[in-house]
This record gives C-alpha cells, sequence and structure tokens, in this order.
C-alpha cells in the first residue's frame, strides 16, 4: 500500500482554511459509522477529539459536527488553535479523565 495523499482544506470544526485535513467518521466505525456521515477536521482537532473522548461517547452523544462545536471541553479548544499557525505542529495528550473512563 502507498502513503495517503494530504487533503488541504478547511477543517469543519476550527475553520481554519488551508491546514491539511483528515476524515474523522462522526460515529466511529467500530460502532457502525462506517458509512454514515463524515467530517474533513485539521489533525489537531482530529487528534484532540480522541484525546478528550471514547468511541462510544463519541457514539452516543458528540456524532454531529454542530455537538463537536457547542461542546464546553473543546470550545476552549478550537478558540486557542485558531490563532495557531498552520503550519505548527500541536502535541497532544489523552486527558487523564479520558484515560479512566476508556479503562472502565
Amino acid at each position: 500500500m502507498g502513503k495517503k495523499k494530504s487533503l488541504v482544506g478547511t477543517c469543519e470544526l476550527c475553520l481554519r482554511e488551508e491546514v491539511e485535513v483528515t476524515v474523522h467518521h462522526l460515529t466511529p466505525k467500530e460502532l457502525g459509522g462506517t458509512f454514515l456521515p463524515t467530517a474533513l477536521l485539521c489533525y489537531p482537532c482530529h487528534k484532540q477529539i480522541h484525546a478528550i473522548y471514547t468511541n462510544e461517547e463519541l457514539a452516543a452523544r458528540m456524532n454531529t459536527i454542530e455537538r463537536l462545536r457547542d461542546d464546553e471541553q473543546l470550545k476552549s479548544y478550537v478558540k486557542w488553535i485558531n490563532k495557531q499557525p498552520a503550519s505548527k505542529l500541536i502535541k497532544v495528550v489523552k486527558s487523564n479523565d479520558r484515560k479512566r473512563r476508556s479503562k472502565k
């Protein structure tokens, strides 16, 4: 298999333009989302979502771009990421709360 081609576009969560984007399944594939709606997200936003929420949480209550935008935990992140240049590499670490929830 060859390397995936990079897509450049607008992130549907933070609305930054001319950034590398990846396809985010709004309902995780492992929970039946293979053929359900997707969103194009920049890598930092995509990583942040998965650092905060388990796949079960994403499928149950964070399965639209509007719900993600309205989420209190993501609002402050989106406000911050909007100030960052598209070229900046962002380190994302799973939250301790997320680590505890995934062990249950």
